[in-house]
Order: structure tokens, then sequence, then C-alpha cells
């Protein structure tokens, strides 16, 4: 009798341990969900590609059943990929949104918000006497391609003749300031008032949101379809990225060498810049009570009315459409990220 029950407990114990491998070997084994994310740019610290960065070498996007392929668009082609489906989220600056609907009626949506100001900046070198936007009358302003509508409101909103400025699309070489070619250039903030401060020189950044303009920065995007069909996959997509950005605030030298294993070429230095920047311009009043990645349709009304007033839009249309805050709403509660 005593073997008898030794020997049918031995059986059960076994029977039991396999159960745990099993169900061990199933969870490790569980499949993840494959997507690809395709930054609006090479491999930089812009916030929400940090975001990104992180999330996969710290193993946020696995915690969320998501297996991501990180790529970074090398000619603008990542809103063309993302509409035809073979990317599933990318970047693009908010007015870049409105400005493609508007354009081309096409389906993008942003689902967070990371910059709750615009990129855009103005710089002059310190020594040239520019000291207020007034001293701009008489002087050469160089902006990228188009005239951007921020400088224009932000012309306006200091009584500042623009009639007696010189304005000139000069492309993306900041070095056309230190030669003298220009006086004022359009810069990112986040990047050519490091790259010249970095050759030796003073600079003055003039900001349009100081002045009232307003301007919002970098979004996470998707299409209409994606969002309505995959629901979850946007919510574990914005969990794992926000955690991401959440590490690189509190880490930021850790972030920058995750960044540093992305683009082993570029200067830590100047990347270090460009994250502290935008993180800088990711947080508001806003940001601080919901949490990083809130947008508001007051924010994007404004930019929609900004833009439609200076003529930046080709078309009117619903400005709702440009952005879903369902998804960035449900990953918070009072402020903090729900994890996991």
């Amino acid at each position: 009798m005593v073997l008898k029950l030794t020997y049918l407990l031995a059986i059960l114990t076994t029977l039991v341990a396999v159960g745990c491998v099993e169900n061990s070997n199933s969870e490790n084994n569980k499949t993840l969900e494959d997507i690809v994310f395709m930054a609006g740019y090479k491999p930089q610290a812009n916030l929400p590609f940090v975001g990104v960065y992180v999330a996969d070498k710290n193993g946020y996007f696995e915690e969320q059943g998501l297996n991501v392929d990180v790529k970074h668009s090398s000619s603008g082609e990542h809103v063309k990929l993302l509409l035809s489906g073979d990317i599933q989220f990318s970047t693009s600056d908010a007015g870049s949104v409105l400005k493609q609907i508007s354009s081309s009626n096409a389906p993008l949506t942003a689902v967070a918000l990371l910059g709750q100001r615009g990129q855009q900046g103005y710089m002059a070198l310190k020594d040239s006497q520019i000291d207020s936007l007034k001293d701009w009358e008489g002087k050469t302003f160089g902006y990228k391609i188009s005239l951007p509508s921020d400088y224009m409101a932000m012309m306006e909103s200091e009584g500042v003749a623009r009639e007696k400025i010189q304005e000139v699309a000069v492309g993306f070489d900041p070095r056309i300031l230190t030669e003298g070619k220009v006086d004022v250039l359009a810069v990112f903030k986040s990047n050519e008032p490091d790259t010249i401060r970095s050759l030796g020189y003073d600079v003055i950044v003039w900001d349009p949101y100081e002045y009232g303009v307003p301007t919002l920065g970098l979004t996470y995007i998707t299409t209409q379809d994606y969002a309505d069909s995959n629901p979850d996959i946007v919510k574990r997509f914005l969990k794992a990225t926000l955690k991401g950005i959440q590490f690189a605030i509190d880490n930021p030298d850790a972030a920058i060498d995750i960044v540093l294993q992305f683009a082993p070429e570029s200067s830590s230095n100047h990347q270090a810049f460009m994250l502290s920047k935008e993180i800088e311009d990711a947080r508001s009043d806003y940001t601080d009570e919901n949490g990083i990645g809130f947008m508001s349709d007051s924010q994007w009304k404004s930019l929609y009315d900004h833009l439609l007033e200076y003529n930046a839009l080709e078309t009117e249309f619903d400005y709702k459409r440009s952005f879903r805050s369902e998804f960035i709403g449900g990953i918070y509660e009072s402020g903090d990220l729900v994890w996991p």
C-alpha cells in the first residue's frame, strides 16, 4: 500500500513539474506582435526617437507583447510607407500632419504629442547687435524651404515691417550664418544653436511660442484605419515608448548611451543638447497634470487656425481628424503611466 501511494505521488509530482515547465515555456514563447516603426529622420536624440530606442533596448516593447523593427527615413519616405501599410508608426511635426491632410486628404492621425512647443526657432549671432525683433528690419533672413507661418505671426505681433527684411530660401546648412550671407536664420531649436556654438560663436535664439504664436512639435503618427483596427496595439506601443521617454527624463546620460547605439558616429554632447531641449519642450502645465504625450483639442484648433490664417493650408478640413487622444488618455491614471 505504501509503495503504491509513493508511486502515485511520484507520478503526480512529475505531472505537476511538467505542467510548470510547459507553462513556463508557453510564457517564454508567447507570440509577439510584429510592427514596424520608421523615424522621420536619421538616428538622433529627437524625443520620440529616443522613446523608441529606449523601449527597444530596455525590453519595454517585449513586455507589451510587441516586436518592433526600428527603421529611419532617409528621404522623407516615412509618410508614404505609413499610408501604404508597410510601416505602422512614424513621427511627424504637428503642423506637417495638418498640411498633409489639407493637401492630399491623407488619413493620418497623431496619437501622442511630444512637442508642446514647436521645433522651430530663429537665430542670430550674439555680436550681430540684433537684440530684438525690430532689429531684423534692414537685415537678411534665411529660411529653409518655405516662408514659415510662425515667423510671419511673430513679426506681426511685434509690429515689425516685413517689407524691410530681405527674406531668402537658403536650405539647411547653418554655416551660412557664420559666413555672413544671412543675418538671421530659421533653425531647429534642438539642433543648429548647439552646432554654431560648437564652432565658437555665441548666439541669440527667438522662440515664436514666447510671442504668443501657437506652435506644436513632434508627434507619433499612424493611420486612421490602423488605429481603428488595432487600438490595443496603439496603446501598447504608446505605453512602451512613453515609458522609454520617462526613462530618458530620469536618466539622460543612460538614454544618450542608448541613442549612440543607433547613431554611433554622432557627438554625444550634441545628442545630449538635443535631448535636453526636446525634454524641455515636451513639458507644459498640461502634461504636468496629465502626463507626457497628452494633447488637447484647443492646441490643435489653435495651430489649425494659425496655419489657415497665414495661408499655410491648401484647403479647409475638420481639424479633429488630425489627432486622436483616446489612446494616450487610456494609458495614464492621475498623470502616472499605467504599467504594464
